[in-house]
Formats: C-alpha cells, sequence, structure tokens
C-alpha cells in the first residue's frame, strides 16, 4: 500500500459552497509535490418513483452553460453533519415539492475522489404526495419534469442525460433490484 504524507496545507479559496486546499505532499518513494483538493460536504440524491414515473429536474448548469436534467440532489452546506435521509428528505421536498412514505437507501458513492472528497447518499422515493416546493434562490428556473423509466434510461444511454450522479443512482437502483 502507497501512503502520501501531508506535509503542509493551506486553504487557497472558500466561500459557502467549498473550500480549496493546496497540499505539499510526500510520496511513499520520498518524492514531493502537490495536492489540489476540493472538500464539500456530501449530498442526498433521490430517485422519486411513482408506478413507472420519475420525477426529474431540470435546471440551468452554469458551469457548463446548459439545462440539464437530473435526479433531485444537494447538501445543505449550514448543516454539513445532517442525518443523510433527512437531508434526502428536505431536498425531494424543496426542488418537487414531493414528500415520500418511504426512503429505501442504496448506497454510497464518491463523486470525483480523485480532486474532491464530496460523496452522495443515493434514495429511492416511493408513495408520493405533491406538495409545494421551497426553491433557492440558486434554483429558481428549476422546473420538475415527469419521466417514465424507460424514457430516463433511454435519455441515459443515448447521452442526453449528463449528470454522474443521476446515472449512478439509476444504475445502482436497478443493479441492486430496488427499481
Amino acid at each position: 500500500m502507497s501512503e502520501i504524507q501531508t506535509l503542509s496545507s493551506k486553504v487557497v479559496y472558500e466561500n459557502k459552497w467549498l473550500r480549496v486546499k493546496e497540499d505539499k505532499i510526500r510520496r511513499s518513494s520520498g518524492s514531493e509535490g502537490i495536492y489540489g483538493v476540493v472538500e464539500k460536504p456530501d449530498f442526498a440524491i433521490i430517485l422519486p418513483i411513482e408506478g413507472d414515473t420519475v420525477y426529474m429536474v431540470e435546471q440551468y448548469r452554469y458551469t457548463i452553460k446548459e439545462r440539464q436534467l437530473e435526479l433531485p440532489q444537494g447538501a445543505w452546506e449550514s448543516n454539513p453533519d445532517a442525518d443523510p435521509v433527512e437531508l434526502a428528505k428536505g431536498e425531494l421536498k424543496e426542488e418537487t415539492g414531493l414528500t415520500a412514505e418511504s426512503m429505501e437507501y442504496v448506497g454510497f458513492q464518491y463523486l470525483a475522489y480523485g480532486f474532491c472528497n464530496q460523496g452522495y447518499h443515493i434514495y429511492v422515493a416511493k408513495g408520493l404526495t405533491q406538495g409545494e416546493q421551497k426553491l433557492d434562490v440558486e434554483e429558481e428556473d428549476l422546473q420538475v419534469v415527469p419521466l417514465s423509466l424507460t424514457a430516463l434510461k433511454e435519455k441515459v444511454i443515448n447521452g442526453e442525460i449528463k449528470d454522474a450522479s443521476t446515472c449512478n443512482a439509476l444504475g445502482l437502483a436497478m443493479l441492486k433490484g430496488i427499481i
């Protein structure tokens, strides 16, 4: 096993959503270098399904300058240690207005551990009741888009849905036989 020793660490950028650190490291070979690390709180991603209908959200993603379909997801930066199921329930309600009778845990994955420590908890939400959305200002253009499970799979296969966590959540839930 190769261990890397952290010699020093400094925060080079920080806002309410993330922190970027630059770490000076020593590899097991003795060579030194730097490592950039993005620290973000874990998030929850929810696959809300009723019958054959999956409730997606579509919103503009500034980083890629496109509107994209994805599963409801989010973190509570003000409460990064929140119970993941409570986070999932809260994000589902906030983004879609839906409340779930059951939240089945699918698993935990890392988003991109080559540069970021953020992971996500995957839930399948069933027994859905529609209520009111409670969108944050950053989500003001978010729209709920119901899709059949077949249409969702087709959009993933043909590359229309590009959000890795959405594709992974769908795939893992299917592989585990939850949906």
